[in-house]
Order: structure tokens, then sequence, then C-alpha cells
């Protein structure tokens, strides 16, 4: 059996949602580590288990302020394992540090490789809000917008084409031949989506402007006073519905500077480990050998 003391999972995003914990390395261990080199899988409602949780966003949320925060608030876990039992035939390391990097590996993979495909369709989300935002403002045709928008595509579009590359030109493990997305394609296309993505976000800003923070609440909307203060000054053309138009800046600001948004502004960075630990894979599995005889090739040396 294996017992756990004082063991502690942090940041495990909808630990309280599921039926079983699989528990592993989330980096390679020293022989001084040996302790935390442990994996396993046990029912969530095993004794000694207790969960933490918070949530970026409540229950009650207005749906019209919050579109996406009244439907996809996550939870995160703190998870505490105190003094738990654990049957031997759910362990699958106990101490091995030389296998923890293996399942680190393994676990940043799939990770990763979730990350681009929830960041694609956010990816054409954005694009699609960036020009909704410029229609109603009648600017759709202006160069600066133009621009703007070509950089919200340009990113989507690279993280959509790594994506793609990863799947097609797809790796087999020996000797299982289980199929699995390419590792070096996925880490530097999460790298490329980790480092770019705050920056990227600030062309959907720009071109919506203020009212992304300043635009009123609904309440504020079916009053019969205010209403029709904002009715009167949020208009920019006939075609364009006050309310839509309202509803369009909330879903820019829930999805990118409010609950859902600042949940998500750091899980597009850490989701998977950070950027350090996709330098560290790009390092590992780019074929550095192949670089360097190219190199030598090319200036002459035999």
């Amino acid at each position: 059996m294996l017992k756990l003391h004082d063991f502690c999972n942090r940041a495990i995003t909808a630990a309280s949602l599921v039926h079983e914990l699989v528990v592993m390395p989330t980096k390679g261990m020293r022989p001084e580590e040996a302790d935390y080199a442990v994996s396993f899988s046990i029912p969530v409602n095993t004794p000694g288990v207790s969960i933490i949780n918070r949530s970026f966003a409540p229950a009650e949320l207005n749906e019209f302020d919050y579109p996406a925060s009244s439907h996809h608030s996550m939870p995160e876990g703190f998870v505490v394992f105190d003094d738990v039992f654990v049957p031997w035939d759910r362990v699958f390391l106990a101490g091995e540090v030389e296998l923890a990097s293996v399942l680190a590996r393994s676990l940043g993979l799939w990770e990763r490789t979730g990350g681009l495909v929830e960041s694609v369709r956010n990816g054409e989300l954005y694009i699609g809000l960036a020009q909704l935002v410029s229609e109603m403002q009648g600017k759709d045709k202006d160069p600066v917008v133009q621009s703007s928008l070509s950089e919200l595509i340009v990113y989507q579009e690279m993280i959509r084409m790594g994506l793609d590359y990863a799947c097609e030109h797809y790796e087999t493990s020996q000797p299982s031949g289980m199929v699995f997305p390419n590792t070096l394609a996925v880490n530097a296309t999460k790298y490329y989506l980790a480092a770019n993505f705050h920056q990227t976000i600030k062309y959907l800003h720009d071109l919506a402007g203020g009212l992304v923070i300043t635009v009123p609440m609904e309440a504020d909307l079916r009053n019969e006073e205010s209403g029709k203060f904002i009715r009167k000054y949020l208009y920019t053309r006939k075609d364009v519905d006050i309310e839509a138009r309202m509803r369009v800046y909330n879903l820019i600001r829930d999805l990118t500077a409010d609950a859902y948004g600042g949940w998500w502004f750091v899980v597009a960075l850490q989701s998977g480990g950070g950027l350090p630990a996709q330098r560290t894979m790009m390092n590992r599995t780019f074929d550095m050998e192949k670089a360097k005889a190219a190199a030598r090739k090319a200036a002459g040396i035999s």
C-alpha cells in the first residue's frame, strides 16, 4: 500500500467535479525527491482527501452582463491528502524517480494539446467580436482596424496550423503502438500561444475602446430613467441595435477583462506548465544533430 501524509496538489482544475483523481509528477525528480515521485488513482471521496474550492465567478451572475462567466465558471481545487491509504493496485509510481519525467512529459503533452484546441475556438471568437464591434462603430473599413484584425487572424491561424501539423505528423509509442501528437510541434505551438496571448488581446481592446469596461449594466438599460440616456448615447447607426451592441461589449469584457477573462489570462500562460516547461521540451525534442550537420555542410566543414 501507499500511505500519503501531508501531501498536496495545488490548483487542480475541476477537481470537485470528477469521480477519480489521477495524481502524477509534473516534473522530473531528483533522488532526494523520491517521496514526491508518486503516481496513483483513487476515488475523490477516499477518506483523508479534502478539496478546498474556489471559483472565479459566483453562480448567480447575470447572463446579460456576464455572458461567459455565467456559463463557464470553473472551480479550482486545492487538493489535500491527509493520511490517505492507496491500495497497491492503484499505484503507478512509488519513488521511482527515474520514471517521474516520463509521466510528467505525458501529462504536459495532453494538457498542452487540449489548450491548443480551446485556443483555436477562442481565437475565432476574438476575431468575430473584433469585426462586430468595428462594424457597429462604422469603422470596419478603416486601415487601422484592418491591420488589427490581421494581427488577430495571424495569431489564431498560427495556433491552428501548429495543432494541425502536430496531429498530422503524429508519433507512435513503442512497443504499444499508441498514437500521440507530435511532441515538438505541440510544445512549440503552446509556447507561441502563451508568449503572445496577452499582447494579442490588446488589439481587441484597442478596437473596442473604453466601453469594454464602462458600458452600463442590464439593470441600467431596463431602468426608465437611465435607459433613455443609454439608448440615446450608445446609438451609432440605424441598423445597430443598442442591446446587441451592449451584448458584444459585455462578451469582450467578460472574456478578456473580467471574471472568465482573468482566469483565462492565467490559464493561457500556465496550463500544462509555464513557458520554461515548453522551452525544456523543445530543447529535448528538436533534432539538434541534424541542424548542426546542415550548418557544417553550409560552412564547408567536412
